[in-house]
């Protein structure tokens, strides 16, 4: 089999998860993907991003579970009820996956590239790694992560023992580190100002 007939077979296995199952502190306990940007809710430009490329997408929530029903894809849930933070996100997509891969993107990255999986899952394939990383000029975004779903029991480990930093599990797992030069693409919209300033750059 050819390198690029390889990278085709493993492009195809991937599930999406779009991490909403947060607190939403920094938006005054908003939750982030039910706010508008241009008419719709800001999860709805990420799924309709993601869906393209990805072969199953789920979204990760803990609150408002009949709205978010309505988009139309499965919910996961954390495995706790105390908001751990995006690694359980990641967790409850690996652990409801059919594919071999997982890819995690924040309800609030509506920009996020077109092509971030295949990249991502490239370069997993050819350094025969287990976990793929963005990373931009500036630095690591430890969020938009492509996990295998090996690392389940890892991940369930890390997070029974307290931990909840997402950069720390990458690390130990050793994660490549993928390029990315589009740094304004891995934004997220973490306040008023910034979702305004998002509206306004859309046409």
């Amino acid at each position: 089999m050819s390198e690029r007939a390889g990278l085709a077979m493993h492009t195809e296995a991937v599930s999406g998860v779009v991490l909403a199952g947060g607190r939403g502190q920094r938006m005054g306990g908003a939750d982030k993907g039910l706010l508008l940007l241009k008419g719709q809710p800001l999860v709805t430009h990420v799924l309709n991003r993601l869906q393209p490329q990805v072969s199953s997408l789920s979204i990760n929530v803990n609150r408002n579970l009949e709205i978010y029903a309505a988009f139309g894809y499965p919910l996961l849930a954390d495995s706790t009820d105390d908001f751990p933070g995006p690694l359980a996100g990641l967790q409850a997509g690996l652990a409801h996956t059919i594919h071999p891969w997982v890819v995690s993107v924040p309800c609030d990255a509506p920009f996020f590239p077109l092509d971030l999986v295949l990249r991502l899952q490239q370069a997993a394939f050819r350094a025969s790694a287990k976990v793929a990383v963005a990373r931009t000029p500036e630095g690591i975004q430890p969020v938009f992560c492509l996990a295998n779903r090996d690392l389940l029991p890892h991940l369930s480990q890390f997070l029974a023992a307290g931990e909840r930093r997402v950069g720390a599990w990458l690390q130990a797992m050793k994660a490549i580190e993928v390029d990315f030069d589009e740094s304004a693409a891995f934004s997220n919209l973490n306040t008023s100002d910034q979702l305004e300033a998002a509206c306004r750059a859309i046409p």
